[in-house]
């Protein structure tokens, strides 16, 4: 079914703790939707080359914080983008926070605890060295937790629910 005319209109980002899901209910979303995506992460690392993990290990992580605001500089300004899923702490910097309002994108919190998120994280093949521990990685969920809930929309990302259940969902709730 093609998208009614009101949902042509709407551009989101998403958000969320690392291992929610966002990548998965963007790419749901797009596909319901038959918008074009974008994965903030994967932005990043086709336009500096190297994996995220290689670009924070070497040049640690304010200088990976300045190629992902210049990578959603980017993003942002593709009209054609409409879903943007973005890496968990992006929406943490308040820079980036303005830039996507300013933008006119519709925000969009992924909640989950964080067990669901940590079982995610051990699960996936993708190196994250901002969670290379439990402990880190929970100290740094609760942190964030306060900036998510700053987002236009919220979620709720249950271990029941999949990522096309919460695409559908976006999809009735947000775009409707």
């Amino acid at each position: 079914m093609p998208p009614a005319s009101n949902e042509r209109n709407i551009r989101i980002a998403l958000t969320g703790f690392m291992g929610v899901g966002k990548s998965s209910v963007a790419r749901h979303l797009a596909q319901l939707l038959r918008y074009r995506r974008l994965d903030l992460d994967s932005l990043i690392e086709n336009t500096d080359g190297r994996r995220i993990a290689d670009i924070i290990d070497n040049d640690g992580e304010a200088n990976y914080r300045t190629i992902e605001t210049a990578c959603l500089r980017t993003a942002l300004a593709d009209p054609d983008c409409r879903i943007l899923s973005l890496g968990g702490g992006t929406w943490t910097i308040e820079t980036n926070r303005l830039l996507i309002k300013e933008s006119g994108l519709t925000s969009v919190w992924l909640e989950s605890t964080f067990d669901h998120c940590w079982q995610n994280i051990r699960k996936s093949r993708k190196e994250r060295p901002l969670a290379r521990n439990r402990e880190t990685a929970q100290k740094l969920f609760e942190q964030r937790q306060k900036l998510y809930c700053l987002a236009d929309w919220h979620f709720i990302v249950r271990p029941e629910f999949t990522s096309f259940d919460i695409a559908k969902q976006i999809r009735e709730q947000v775009f409707s």
